[in-house]
């Protein structure tokens, strides 16, 4: 699972099986895991987090979305 971004307690990463769907990030901390779509980033789902987190992911998602769609591209490009 390649790491893209850390900010704080977060750590934001792909599969190298999520080639076939959308550009996405997966985020963790801890035990609680979300999954955003991004271009646009909209909230896909989760497990663990509370709402007024997982508002404050997405903000961070919404302010790294071209490095994290850069990101997706070079690891994804065929």
């Amino acid at each position: 699972m390649p790491s893209v971004l850390r900010v704080g307690p977060y750590r934001f990463y792909f599969y190298p099986s999520d080639a076939p769907e959308p550009a996405h990030i997966h985020v963790k901390r801890e035990n609680a895991e979300a999954k955003f779509w991004l271009s646009p980033v909209l909230y896909e789902r989760s497990r663990g987090f509370p709402e007024h987190e997982l508002r404050k992911i997405q903000k961070i998602v919404e302010e790294h979305e071209q490095e994290l769609l850069g990101a997706w591209n070079e690891y994804f490009s065929f």
